[in-house]
């Protein structure tokens, strides 16, 4: 087969698999069935959807394929891939079944654009494959750092915004009140900790108790920091210790903690440092003494 012939069969391919996306976007658009979600997931989705980007486009493709997906009998999936998505912050507004079709969409997606190449470098099989597992578990890496990122940012602002707290209940207000300044004056609002605590507050303001509003917070993001933070405010308002005094108490706790945690890693990145010092020092000396191991091997002497 010629290059031509080769170049020729690519284009072929691409233009079918074009056709072939065009007419399923066009009967994935169609269906209007599904009505946009409320709550947290449907303001995340119109956030995404508002910035016009690529999931806009295969967003119709998707919500046709969860409507397959959803009878699929694999509840225990659904809930726990519905647990990383409210730890994620309910990455994208989507659904489980959602999640699930977006991975197939992906891994079609990769797959397509392995087979494309193949045509026209002949990668081999295995690449082609490899494009398509990838693809399969491209939204999982997305969540996964998602979620890690959000940790990340909770664990950092929590013990500042416990003081903050702690002060404006010792001037007089009340707990939902001490959120509600912290919220305000934070500059960052797509900070998750910002996220996170507008979400207790609009959980208050629904009807739910303070315990059940910090006992979601602890599931939505399930660190030592904050479980720590939750069982004390619950601990707390059981006994009917001072709120203020304790929150205080708390937020030194995990300043110590972080504190801990900034020392252990600076002790391990010592240690860490020791291989790469190790290559470098092996390199350095392999340019210094090279020359002169060449010229002993040729008989010219140093």
């Amino acid at each position: 087969m010629t290059p031509s012939t080769e170049i020729l069969g690519g284009i072929s391919l691409a233009l079918l698999v074009l056709a072939l996306a065009t007419v399923i976007y066009q009967f994935a658009k169609s269906p209007a069935e599904l009505q946009p979600d409320v709550g947290q997931k449907g303001l995340k989705r119109k956030a995404i959807l508002d910035e016009q980007g690529l999931f806009n486009t295969i967003e119709p493709l998707m919500r046709w394929l969860a409507r397959r997906i959803a009878s699929l009998p694999i509840e225990d999936t659904r809930t726990r891939i519905n647990d990383q998505l409210r730890q994620a912050g309910e990455y994208l507004g989507l659904t489980a079944d959602e999640y699930l079709a977006l991975s197939v969409i992906s891994s079609l997606g990769l797959l397509g654009a392995g087979v494309l190449i193949d045509k026209l470098s002949s990668v081999g099989g295995i690449v082609v494959l490899m494009f398509a597992g990838f693809g399969s578990i491209l939204p999982h890496m997305q969540v996964s750092g998602e979620i890690e990122r959000r940790f990340t940012q909770v664990n950092r602002g929590l013990p500042h915004a416990i003081d903050l707290v702690a002060l404006t209940m010792s001037a007089g207000l009340d707990f939902p009140g001490a959120l509600r300044q912290v919220t305000e004056k934070t500059a960052d609002k797509h900070d998750a900790l910002y996220e996170e605590l507008t979400r207790i507050l609009q959980e208050l303001e629904l009807g739910r108790t303070r315990k059940q509003a910090l006992l979601s917070f602890a599931e939505r993001a399930p660190t030592e920091s904050v479980r720590d933070f939750v069982s004390a405010v619950v601990q707390a308002e059981e006994k009917g210790n001072p709120l203020a005094e304790v929150l205080q108490i708390q937020a030194t706790m995990l300043r110590m903690r972080r504190s801990i945690a900034a020392e252990e890693s600076a002790a391990r990145a010592g240690v860490l440092m020791m291989a790469p010092l190790m290559l470098i020092f092996c390199t350095i000396m392999l340019i210094i003494l090279g020359p002169f191991a060449v010229n002993i091997a040729a008989g010219k002497g140093i």
